[in-house]
């Protein structure tokens, strides 16, 4: 993956919300992909919506100076829990991504998360990077090549060994929380069951977060589904997803659990520990 000269967008604000996590409490985020949005997946279930452009290929989308300009600017972080860099796409493609952790963390003083799709954790370059964030939430919703098609949608260089070989690589280099945050789409077979747990015992995070798609997935690309706050209505069209029961994840969170003994989290449960 090379790294090409800054591209210009136009302007948008890095720095949004905070937004309610059922994951990291009342969270300020921080946009380090800008107006376009860019990332390696093209998930069914992702809330941006059509990503517009995708690739493995990093660059500068956002310059630092705007993201500190911006932090700045706020009168308070008080109602703030934690700073996540998640926004209009894939973070790691930010080839400023050191830079712009280490200027969030020494003007906000707040617990710095950074959300991943896990695909650029091959390149020792982006997991340097990722070092000084607190928390590293790595997506991994598939165990099979045909899922990681069918779900995620990633671009042709992307494969599953891989994908999985960077986040254990990544494990065995950060002393930080490292989160594996999976998606549940539909009800999983015990068969399925049987290798998510396998790799997590390869992987060996510090906890588990199952999601569900329970924020709308718009359907023509807007910048303010970055936070996608759902109880103020939207003036455009949005699809809601169809989610699987709170009894299927809490069955599910207990056999992984019993499995692998590393605390399990899903919307409407703390912790399963």
């Amino acid at each position: 993956m090379s790294a090409t000269a800054y591209k210009q967008y136009p302007s948008c604000s890095s720095v949004y919300g905070p937004v309610e996590s059922w994951r990291f409490g009342r969270s300020l985020g921080i946009d380090p992909i800008g107006s376009q949005s860019t990332c390696s997946f093209h998930c069914i279930y992702c809330q941006l919506g059509k990503i517009e452009a995708r690739t493995t290929e990093r660059q500068i989308f956002v310059p630092t100076s705007q993201i500190v300009d911006e932090l700045e600017a706020m009168e308070t972080l008080d109602n703030v829990d934690t700073v996540t860099l998640s926004g209009s796409g894939e973070p790691t493609l930010a080839l400023n991504l050191e830079k712009i952790i280490g200027v969030v963390k020494r003007i906000t003083k707040k617990p710095t998360v950074v959300l991943t799709n896990s695909t650029l954790l091959c390149d020792p370059t982006v997991r340097r990077d990722l070092i000084a964030a607190d928390t590293v939430a790595a997506k991994l919703d598939a165990i099979s090549s045909n899922q990681l098609q069918q779900v995620n949608r990633c671009v042709e260089t992307i494969n599953l060994p891989s994908l999985v070989a960077g986040i254990k690589q990544f494990r065995q280099e950060y002393s930080g929380n490292l989160a594996i945050q999976t998606m549940v789409l539909s009800p999983w077979t015990p068969e399925r069951v049987m290798d998510y747990i396998q790799i997590l015992h390869i992987l060996q995070p510090d906890e588990v977060q199952l999601n569900i798609p329970s924020r709308p997935r718009v359907l023509v690309r807007q910048l303010d589904a970055r936070g996608n706050d759902i109880l103020q209505p939207a003036p455009y069209l949005m699809q809601n997803l169809r989610c699987v029961s709170t009894s299927v994840l809490a069955s599910l969170a207990t056999q992984i659990y019993n499995a692998v003994k590393i605390p399990v989290r899903y919307p409407g449960m703390a912790s399963l520990v």
